[in-house]
């Protein structure tokens, strides 16, 4: 079936009237905030911005989008609730904010960004969540969708904020990577393909509890028209709705027209049922959890009726983004990688898993609540040690105590040379924090480019 024509273009969403003379209220600038805030001076919306930051990014942005706007920075004022249509809140800000709470209490709706996207694009939109590798299978997606020669936009939590995406001639399908925060505000998302990859417990300072968060994670196929899913996560095939196609994709051997891992002649393949479809030695990707992230992106393929070849020969090309499993350099036989989106313990330990050979780890950071004592169990056979930075860098120490060499290190600088004076030959030093990095650096992003120029001097 070719699920992107299941429904060529969307019937839109019924809208909530709203009164020309209720403004909305734009809770959190960053890179959200200013799509709702050009989204809305395209639709000639008032708006009111508050941010509980004094200083937040794009600020200067927002004054040339709309320089009349009116912003609140700091903290909340009373009445800032008054005459105020709707709430759109940027992902991040918790539901248990105090303007939140009131909100709530005065029955003025919340919405996401996601929410007004969804009300508005007519094309089919293909929705990938995940707790790790929802940024690459998104990009591949896309990169699939254009070689097979379809016309796609992708974007959300990954490149281009979702609004943005509408202000673009209109494509045939969007493509939009979804993080757990946008699916709790979302109430209708009717994905033609939805894509699951995984669930490991992630942003528990946000949602709560473990459980919380996976529900967030099911919601992406509340009302799916077709449905790819991890076959190694415990029962996420219940969650997706009865009668509709759906591809499964996983490590092991798979039957059917699902995806799975073949080994023949001491060779590694990706295959679809018993055909094999290329050796996993030909892809451009680093690291075995990129063989799953491959065999995702082809189900949802298959779902989209894209051919194979074009689909395989995005697999021997893609390298991968930065900051996920990036080859840095290799110095004195020891391989440098980037993974610093490794931002969970799940991913984290994929990341070690993946590599052939010892690791000397760099890690650490926000932990967001993780356990890092699963973490220790499941890595700490591959380490030949193991470099803490950040603010639970000892926490993290401290599961690891008794199972691997340990070293605590003030800045990615230190722990990148000491990292260098402990690996040996064939080793891979390899940044992959099991943390967010809000309490050294700005981003992720910042974060592995910190690493990759520690290691570029080092090379020099």
């Amino acid at each position: 079936m070719n699920a992107a024509n299941h429904n060529k273009r969307r019937p839109r969403a019924s809208v909530t009237e709203l009164k020309p003379s209720q403004p909305d209220l734009v809770f959190g600038l960053g890179a959200t905030g200013l799509s709702v805030a050009r989204y809305l001076k395209r639709r000639n919306r008032r708006a009111r911005f508050i941010d509980s930051r004094k200083n937040p990014p794009g600020l200067e942005e927002l004054k040339a989008i709309d320089p009349s706007a009116d912003v609140i920075l700091g903290s909340v004022p009373p009445g800032s609730l008054t005459d105020v249509g709707r709430i759109i809140v940027s992902p991040g800000i918790s539901d248990n904010d105090p303007l939140l709470k009131a909100a709530r209490a005065a029955q003025v709706q919340i919405v996401s960004d996601i929410e007004l996207f969804v009300q508005e694009a007519k094309a089919p939109l293909i929705a990938i969540t995940g707790s790790n590798g929802k940024s690459t299978v998104t990009t591949l997606v896309a990169l699939m969708c254009e070689a097979a020669g379809r016309k796609v936009l992708s974007g959300a939590n990954l490149g281009k904020p979702a609004l943005d995406l509408l202000a673009e001639e209109e494509p045939e399908l969007y493509v939009l990577e979804l993080s757990s925060f946008q699916l709790v505000r979302t109430r209708r998302l009717p994905a033609a393909v939805a894509v699951l990859l995984n669930i490991s417990p992630d942003h528990l300072d946000w949602h709560g509890s473990a459980s919380a968060y996976r529900e967030a994670k099911l919601r992406i196929f509340h009302e799916a028209k077709a449905a790819v899913f991890n076959r190694a996560e415990p029962d996420t095939e219940q969650a997706i709705p009865e009668g509709i196609p759906r591809v499964s994709f996983g490590l092991d051997e798979a039957s059917g027209k699902n995806y799975g891992v073949v080994t023949e002649d001491g060779q590694q393949f990706l295959a679809r049922g018993a055909q094999l479809l290329l050796e996993t030695s030909d892809m451009a990707l680093e690291g075995s959890h990129n063989h799953a992230n491959a065999l995702a992106a082809l189900a949802t393929g298959q779902l989209l009726g894209l051919h194979l070849s074009p689909m395989l020969q995005v697999l021997t090309e893609f390298p991968g983004l930065p900051h996920r499993m990036q080859f840095v350099a290799e110095i004195a036989g020891v391989r440098f990688i980037n993974d610093s989106k490794a931002t969970n313990v799940g991913a984290a330990i994929a990341s070690v898993a993946s590599v052939e050979g010892l690791v000397v780890l760099i890690a650490g950071g926000d932990g967001k609540g993780g356990d890092f004592s699963s973490f220790a169990g499941a890595v700490h056979s591959k380490l030949r040690a193991a470099i803490l930075i950040g603010r639970d860098g000892p926490a993290i120490a401290a599961a690891l105590k008794g199972k691997a060499p340990i070293y605590q290190a003030a800045d990615m600088k230190t722990a990148v040379s000491v990292s260098a004076n402990i690996a040996e030959e064939g080793d891979t030093v390899l940044l992959a924090p099991a943390c967010a990095s809000f309490d050294q650096y700005e981003n992720y992003m910042e974060r592995g480019k910190d690493f990759c120029r520690a290691v570029e001097a080092m090379a020099s």
